[in-house]
C-alpha cells in the first residue's frame, strides 16, 4: 500500500492514522509526498513483525504474538496429524503383571547383606510370581555360586540365557560366579553357549563324585592347586589367570 498507493495516504488510513492519511491525500500532487511514501514503504519492509505489532497493533499485540503470520503457516505433516488425533486408551496389562512381587527386592536386600540362604529363598518365591524373570534367575545363579551349589547355579544361569540373557561377558567376570567358573562342568557349559546339554542332570551325586576324584588326585596336583590359590590371594595372579591355570591342571 505504501509503495503503490502511498501518495494518497492509503497505508496511513489502513494503520489507523487518519489525520496523516488526510494530509497525504490533500497534498498528493506535491512531489515530496511521493518521496515520503517511498520512505514509508522502505521503513515498513525493513520492520519485523514484533516491532510492527508494538508500534501499530498495541491493543492486539499479545494475540498476534501467539499466532503465526499467514506467510509462515503450513499444512501439518502426516505425523503431526497423527499426533492430533485422539489416542486410544492403553491396553490394560495382564493380571499377573499387576501382581506385586516384593520377594525380588527383599532377595536383593538379603544378597547385599551377605544372607545368601535368605536371598535364595526369596528369589525362589519371586519366581513363583514371575517364573521367566531374567534378573531373578541370574541373581539366583550368583547366590547359589556363593554358597558353592554348582547345580543350582548352572540351572538358573541356563534359564536366564533361555529367557533372553545376553551379557555373556558378565558371566565370565562377575565375582559372585567365581566358584562356578572353576568347576569342570563350566567349560563345557560355556562352549555350549552357557546352556546345559539336553538330558544333562547335575545332581548331588555328581558333585560328590567330583570331590572324590579331587581327593584321589596325586599329591603334586593338590600342591599346585594350593599354590595357585595362594598366588591369587596375594594378588600375584588375576582371577582370569587363576582360572586358566587351574583348568590346565585339572585337564591333565
Amino acid at each position: 500500500m505504501a509503495l503503490f498507493l502511498g501518495w494518497v495516504g492509503i497505508h496511513r488510513f489502513y494503520l489507523g492514522q487518519v489525520g496523516l492519511g488526510i494530509l497525504y491525500a490533500v497534498f498528493f500532487w506535491f512531489p515530496l509526498i511521493w518521496l515520503v511514501s517511498l520512505i514509508d514503504a522502505i521503513a515498513l519492509f525493513s520492520m519485523n513483525q514484533e516491532k510492527f505489532d508494538g508500534k501499530y497493533n498495541k491493543g492486539d499485540s499479545q494475540t498476534r504474538q501467539r499466532q503465526q503470520p499467514d506467510f509462515q503457516r503450513r499444512r501439518p505433516t502426516d505425523f503431526e496429524r497423527q499426533q492430533m488425533r485422539p489416542q486410544a486408551p492403553p491396553t490394560p496389562p495382564k493380571a499377573q503383571a499387576n501382581r506385586p512381587n516384593p520377594y525380588k527386592q527383599t532377595g536383593l536386600d538379603k544378597f547385599k547383606d551377605f544372607d545368601y540362604a535368605g536371598a535364595i529363598e526369596d528369589f525362589n518365591k519371586s519366581l513363583e510370581i514371575a517364573p521367566q524373570d531374567i534378573a531373578t534367575h541370574f541373581n539366583l545363579a550368583c547366590a547359589y555360586s556363593l554358597v558353592e551349589d554348582k547345580e543350582g547355579a548352572l540351572s538358573h544361569l541356563d534359564k536366564a540365557v533361555q529367557f533372553g540373557f545376553k551379557d555373556f561377558q558378565k558371566i565370565k567376570e562377575h565375582h559372585a560366579l567365581a566358584y562356578l567358573r572353576i568347576q569342570q562342568d563350566f567349560e563345557q557349559f560355556e562352549e555350549n553357549g552357557f546352556r546345559l546339554l539336553p538330558g544333562n542332570a547335575t545332581g548331588a551325586g555328581q558333585g560328590r563324585a567330583s570331590e572324590k576324584d579331587l581327593l584321589a588326585a596325586e599329591p603334586d596336583l593338590l600342591d599346585r592347586l594350593k599354590k595357585l590359590a595362594q598366588l591369587r590371594e596375594h594378588g600375584l595372579l588375576t582371577e582370569q589367570e587363576f582360572q586358566t591355570e587351574q583348568r590346565k591342571l585339572m585337564g591333565r
